[in-house]
């Protein structure tokens, strides 16, 4: 989930935890809010700054944000500081993680108006506060690649030389998209699936960015990423050179949400960030800095690009509770898949 032009920008990057630092005026307010978040959210190309900067000045307060790798890697955090985290808000799980993330007790309802949320799917919680969505796509490069794959069925079948990157479904949140979106379309024959899809995988990262630094860098023509990955591309390199394969079975979706935590040490201004996220000053820096779609309005359209990107006719997502109960499994089945000989 694995955010993406700071990933973009800086793709390879290490994961790190690391506080951002409190501008001279916020350090004067009395209040700091705490939000744990993934590390590109908060890089100086991504949101966060500017996320930062309009919220501090509605709050008086100061925003201090940590990053860590991942989704995935949030809720591991959260698991280890359990009742002792210092977050006030957790942003950056997504709805395959939520369930569990409820199961560990840590998170109270959100108590806000959440009814300007629209995204795919209709997903709706008491809990979690959607703040941008985005379908995972194979990427592909259009010079060494003519004609693209139009379909999972295609992909797991085809040309074992035209290899694809993708990420670890135990650390990565799209390698857990991936993990769904084939379990979606295949079911029980999903172990099939896979195994016929390992002659095609280049290599399997731990995270988006290590998978798309190989593909841009050539190592691979195709690479798992979102559909809204072009927009970068013809945006910020103008450039149309890498595309997203449109699948006829569909695409399964990321909606990356917020919550609040039962210990949050401000409890009202976590609830007033939460709000925030559905405003503009929260959703204007969504398109251009995280490379996702808005889960609310806009106050600006969106740029030209994004009318040129693929737009999934049917949308794959399972139920929190469905992936909480069977992820476990269902990773076991990947790893048997992929390491047969």
């Amino acid at each position: 989930m694995p955010s993406h032009l700071a990933k973009f920008v800086r793709v390879g990057l290490a994961a790190a935890l690391l506080p951002t630092g409190l501008s001279a005026s916020a350090q004067a307010a009395d209040k700091v809010l705490t939000v744990y978040t993934y590390e590109s959210f908060i890089s100086e190309w991504g949101p966060g700054p500017k996320v930062k900067e309009a919220f501090e000045k509605t709050c008086d307060c100061s925003v201090n944000f940590v990053g860590v790798a991942d989704g995935v890697a949030l809720l591991t955090r959260l698991k280890l500081e359990g009742q002792s985290s210092k977050a006030d808000v957790v942003l950056g799980l997504d709805t395959n993680l939520v369930e569990e993330a409820k199961q560990t007790g840590l998170f109270d309802k959100a108590v806000i108006d959440t009814s300007t949320v629209k995204v795919p799917g209709g997903f709706s919680d008491d809990v979690f506060v959607p703040y941008d969505y985005g379908h995972f796509a194979v990427i592909y490069d259009t010079q060494a690649i003519q004609t693209p794959p139009k379909s999972l069925k295609e992909l797991v079948e085809g040309d074992p030389n035209q290899k694809i990157v993708i990420q670890d479904p135990r650390t990565s949140t799209p390698g857990l998209g991936l993990l769904l979106w084939v379990k979606s379309v295949y079911g029980e024959k999903a172990p099939e699936a896979w195994a016929k899809l390992k002659n095609r995988v280049l290599t399997v990262t731990p995270g988006w960015s290590e998978a798309y630094g190989l593909f841009t860098k050539g190592e691979a023509p195709m690479v798992l990423s979102y559909t809204t990955s072009p927009a970068y591309h013809m945006v910020a390199e103008n450039t149309e050179r890498y595309q997203a394969a449109d699948f006829s079975e569909g695409h399964y979706i990321q909606i990356e949400v917020a919550g609040i935590l039962k210990n949050a040490p401000d409890k009202d201004l976590a609830r007033q960030f939460l709000a925030f996220i559905l405003e503009p000053g929260f959703q204007d820096t969504i398109p251009t800095n995280n490379w996702m779609m808005p889960a609310a309005d806009t106050s600006e359209p969106l740029p030209d690009a994004f009318g040129k990107l693929v737009q999934p006719k049917t949308t794959f997502l399972m139920s929190p509770a469905e992936v909480a109960a069977n992820r476990q499994a269902w990773i076991d089945e990947w790893l048997k898949a992929m390491t047969l000989n």
